[in-house]
């Protein structure tokens, strides 16, 4: 579960000492013999490793199986390991006396503590069961010993196992070196983060999950503790680099650390030493690899991948590996078959998994950004840092906790926090929910039509705090295709004032926005549906941008503004919001995103000017604050201004997550009212990390770093990620843009779900009826055993 640290520790932990078996190295060996693979090496003797030899020797008994460890049986390199239900599932399954033997041994508790500025806070119903490393290694050695398992300690893997054996298992760890031997197959990539750890022991066992933070001279550190045994605990202590230095760590022998920490953690340490075994200081490496397999080699466990050890996924990933491994090789007819299903089963479970596990490092590495946060805020915070914990989840673990945290939120009894009320400027919206924009590529001439009437309509009377209309171009040549809206004609303005006016008197206490826009670089396209982003194949017009740069290869060059032009098109920007203005808009936003004109000044991939508009980042926000100014200056003072931008281009030399917040500081000093926290499509060669909420962390850093409030966007599909979001202070309002294209009527079907009635989702008179439809959902259903690591499996 990724709520809590646990102790699933092979990521890293093992460090210098992990197992580095000398790699198989040569040519992978030809196809396997019929009836599966008989001989069997396994590189690396950790749970993973020794838990698919168990496997493969119990489905077959003929099969020779050998596994090379270079330490000896007992060295071990960590504490406790905590494994979910789910995968105590399947090894009961698979093999019951593994089962029996590791249910003997397990420490079981539910709650987590967190203590943070002298207050501990209890959140319970969480379900833990723990037993130590080396039991679990003595449980695995003694079942393959039974089994017939070749154990070969202290004993490096001979160069040419693929030769000489029909499958070769890669399970030597972080560090494996049998996946440098054939990098240029599986294309490692590893990444070190920013804090360091130490993986410790305490000789008493914590009555729950323990988060204790320190707040330091130096900096601040924090401690991830929880039982192991009936006498032990395991102890892991974490701070930045930045930190560690500072307080002289690296300069301290390992008693000297230990007794150090031991010191900073007294309290929560009852006083007691801590102990080590061979522990160090160390970074987390995150480790992907673009393939798994190469021949009759295969990676598992830490080799092919790791998960940050704060939720405790590392024993619990390499298990399943070794599980799902096994069954494809029996189910498979070939081995080639096999290794192909066993990768295409496990990778979007471990993508999921590391999705979870860099969100949740992250929050560890920024958790100074949340240490004025209310206390219990704090807490679920924490709790909800990976999103795979949320909101509706915690509240059927521990729904007094959760009701305490709505409270000192701010939510009325029965109140989610989405339908809690927020203002801007002279704007109170009635929840927190947007329909984000999106372009239609409707209109004729500019001019919004019947079609735009209903879809932003619909999505009025559905119960949203804000809707936004899609970009609004400021001019003909500022389209991105023919069928984009405008404001640069009264007749477009006439046609915008039918909507808002639709909009104020059919769907009462929903304010309605407008986005201005200019494409830039990005315009004279064809339609979405008709190829994105592909010129014109005739009717093309010119096209202005900072730098004369294609957006992408036979796309149309742009001419570089010159000064005079960048006077006219901030007049247009102007010129458009006194339309919009007397269109009746609520609210205004300036788009500074996506590589469109404004955003091409902010990136430096695609701003190479040598004036006072390119260069340094001052220099490159200097034109888009110069329209916000002219834009601000022309819209009503009561009604707010909201600024979209892109807070990394996801491509390397681009926009930087700490570019982005000086980026909102300036918006927010010149009056910007909140900062609309979008990524990427700024050039053609971006590497997105899709996932769900996968843009959350750029507008949560924004938020409690630059002081401004934001609205989240990106993969944001239900009420429970919206009341985790405003409820864990991630973020104040939360813009949702295809789940609105699938029900225009989502925030009062969410209220309906939740069983909410006041005044943050009303229902229009003609469709009351509709909202006293029997509840059903997730709701209403048991509550869930929830276990560690597993959580909620929707798709991220």
């Amino acid at each position: 579960m990724s709520a809590v640290s646990p102790g699933a520790r092979d990521c890293g932990e093992r460090g210098a000492a992990a197992t580095r078996a000398r790699p198989a190295t040569g040519r992978p060996h030809p196809p396997t013999p019929p009836g599966g693979p008989l001989r069997v090496a396994v590189i690396g003797g950790g749970p993973g490793g020794l838990y698919a030899a168990a496997l493969l020797k119990r489905l077959d008994p003929r099969r020779q199986i050998s596994v090379w460890e270079r330490n000896a049986p007992d060295d071990t390199f960590g504490f406790g390991v905590v494994l979910s239900d789910e995968t105590l599932g399947g090894i009961e399954h698979a093999d019951p006396r593994v089962y029996d033997a590791l249910q003997r041994h397990f420490t079981r508790w539910d709650d987590i503590d967190i203590v943070h500025r002298g207050a501990r806070h209890t959140s319970g119903g969480h379900g833990f069961a723990a037993l130590g490393r080396k039991r679990l290694l003595d449980i695995l050695h003694t079942r393959c010993r039974e089994l017939g398992v070749d154990l070969r300690f202290r004993t490096e893997a001979p160069a040419g196992l693929p030769h000489t054996h029909d499958l070769v298992i890669a399970a030597d760890g972080v560090h494996s070196a049998t996946r440098e031997t054939y990098a240029d197959t599986f294309r490692p990539r590893v990444t070190a983060h920013r804090c360091r750890y130490i993986w410790l022991a305490a000789d008493f066992p914590f009555d729950s999950f323990r988060f204790e933070i320190a707040e330091t001279e130096h900096g601040v550190m924090q401690l991830h503790g929880y039982p192991y045994a009936p006498d032990a605990s395991t102890v892991i202590i974490e701070m930045r680099e930045e930190v560690w230095h500072a307080a002289g760590f690296d300069e301290l022998d390992e008693a000297e650390s230990i007794g150090r920490c031991a010191k900073i953690f007294a309290e929560a340490l009852r006083g007691r030493p801590l102990t080590s075994n061979n522990s160090t200081w160390t970074t987390f490496r995150t480790v992907v690899n673009d393939r798994w397999s190469h021949g009759n080699v295969v990676l598992l466990g830490d080799a092919a991948h790791t998960a940050h050890f704060s939720i405790g996924s590392g024993t619990k990933l390499a298990v399943e590996d070794a599980l799902a491994l096994a069954a494809c090789l029996e189910e498979r007819d070939s081995l080639p078959e096999a290794l192909t299903a066993y990768e295409a089963e496990r990778r979007p479970v471990v993508a999921s998994t590391q999705r979870a596990a860099r969100a949740s490092l992250e929050w560890f590495e920024n958790l100074g950004l949340y240490l004025d946060q209310p206390p219990r805020q704090f807490a679920f915070n924490l709790l909800t840092r990976s999103r795979r914990v949320t909101h509706d989840n915690l509240r059927l673990r521990d729904a007094r906790f959760t009701q305490t945290v709505e409270r000192e939120f701010g939510c009325p009894p029965g109140t989610p926090p989405m339908f809690t009320p927020f203002r801007l400027r002279g704007l109170t919206l009635r929840n927190r929910v947007v329909v984000s924009p999106m372009d239609m590529y409707s209109a004729v001439d500019g001019v919004p039509g019947d079609f735009h009437l209903v879809h932003l309509g619909a999505r009025a009377l559905g119960g949203a705090g804000l809707v936004m209309t899609e970009m609004v171009c400021v001019s003909e040549e500022g389209r991105i295709t023919p069928g984009c809206t405008g404001l640069y004609t009264g007749r477009q303005a006439e046609a915008w004032k039918r909507i808002t006016t639709f909009v104020h008197h059919r769907a009462p206490g929903t304010a309605i926005g407008v986005q201005l826009g200019h494409s830039g670089r990005k315009g004279s396209t064809k339609l979405m549906w008709e190829g994105m982003d592909e010129p014109l194949e005739e009717g093309n017009w010119p096209l202005v941008a900072p730098s004369a740069l294609p957006y992408k290869e036979g796309g149309q060059t742009p001419r570089e503004l010159s000064r005079a032009q960048l006077t006219d098109i901030r007049e247009q920007f102007a010129a458009a919001a006194v339309r919009a203005a007397r269109a009746g808009f609520d609210l205004l936003e300036l788009h500074c995103a996506h590589g469109y004109l404004l955003s091409g000044f902010l990136s430096p991939l695609t701003n190479r000017r040598t004036d006072a508009y390119g260069g340094s980042l001052d220099k490159r926000l200097r034109f888009p604050l110069e329209v916000f100014d002219a834009v601000r200056t022309v819209w009503p003072g009561e009604r707010p201004m909201t600024v979209r931008i892109s807070a990394t281009d996801w491509a390397e030399g681009g926009t930087t997550a700490e570019d982005a917040v000086e980026i909102a500081r300036a918006f927010a000093a010149h009056g910007a009212d909140a900062i609309d926290v979008s990524t990427g499509q700024v050039v053609a060669d971006e590497r997105p990390q899709f996932g769900r909420s996968y843009q959350t962390p750029f507008a949560d850093r924004i938020r409690h770093t630059a002081g401004i409030p934001v609205i989240a966007v990106g993969a944001i599909s239900s009420w429970d990620d919206v009341n985790s979001l405003i409820l864990a202070g991630r973020t104040d309002l939360c813009a949702l843009a295809r789940p609105h294209l699938y029900d225009p009527h989502w925030t009062l079907h969410a209220a309906a779900e939740q069983g909410y009635t006041g005044p943050g989702a009303v229902w229009p008179a003609p469709y009351r009826a509709g909202s006293r439809r029997p509840r059903t959902g997730r709701l209403d259903a048991p509550k869930p055993r929830l276990s560690l690591g597993g959580g909620d499996t929707r798709a991220r």
